[in-house]
Parts: C-alpha cells; structure tokens; sequence
C-alpha cells in the first residue's frame, strides 16, 4: 500500500497533536482516580515516586508529539533513524494498549458517558497511534 507522500506526512503531524492531545485526558487521571486521598496512605516518598513516574510518562508522551510533528516529514520519508523512532513509538503505545487490556481494569472508574466516551477514544487512539508507527517503521516507502 501506498500513500501519497504530503498526505503521509499531514496524517504523521496529526498523529502527533494526537499524541500531545492524549495529555488532556492525563491531566484528568489524578482528579478523577482521586489520587490525593488514594495516595494519602502511602509513605511520602513512595507519593512522590508516584508523581514522579507521571511527570515522566508525561514528558516522553510530549517528546515524542513534538518530534513527530517536527520531523513528520522525516517519519514519512522512512529515514532510518526516524524509522528507529517509529519503532520505539510504536512500541510503546503497543504496550499502553496491552496494558488497558490486560492491567487495568477501568470499569469501576467509567462512571458517566464522558468517561466511557474518553476511555473508548483513547483505546482507539492507542491502536491507531501503534498501527501507524508501526507502519512507519517497516512498511514500504515510494
């Protein structure tokens, strides 16, 4: 399968504000998982590990939105190093996705049709978003 070379590279810029979109729902997490009384019992320095990790996945989620906007045309090119890139992407919303199926159960949180809607779109996303840099690191090119 081939796709036009401008439409590629608009579809990898899109995928990337997707990505960086994907940070809306994660501000949301804390609040609506209640993390402050959840975490409350917990030792200070374990609450702090906790924040921690989100500040990171946080930051790795905004690198690669930014990279994948800005270098968009390189992801598209199938450049080698962007196809490395791609790959790791790749890889790790695939491992997000198996997590939500296979970790977390959300259910108990899914309380309105907001959430349900946001849990459903996110899921989408996280296939979509594994689909199309897995493509970008060993699908075909020109």
């Amino acid at each position: 399968m081939t796709i036009d070379p401008k439409t590629l590279e608009l579809l990898v810029r899109a995928a990337g504000a997707g990505q960086l979109g994907i940070l809306v729902a994660s501000a949301l997490v804390p609040r609506v998982l209640d993390w402050r009384t959840a975490l409350a019992p917990l030792p200070p320095q374990l609450r702090r590990l906790f924040w921690v990790y989100g500040v990171f996945i946080v930051l790795t989620i905004t690198g690669f939105g930014l990279l994948t906007i800005f270098h968009a045309r390189a992801l598209a090119e199938g450049e080698p190093l962007a196809r490395g890139l791609a790959g790791f992407i790749c890889v790790f919303w695939g491992a997000r996705l198996m997590v939500q199926f296979f970790v977390f159960d959300a259910r108990p949180f899914l309380t309105n049709a907001w959430l349900r809607l946001g849990y459903h779109t996110l899921t989408a996303a996280f296939v979509a978003l594994s689909l199309l840099f897995g493509w970008l690191a060993l699908g075909p090119r020109g």
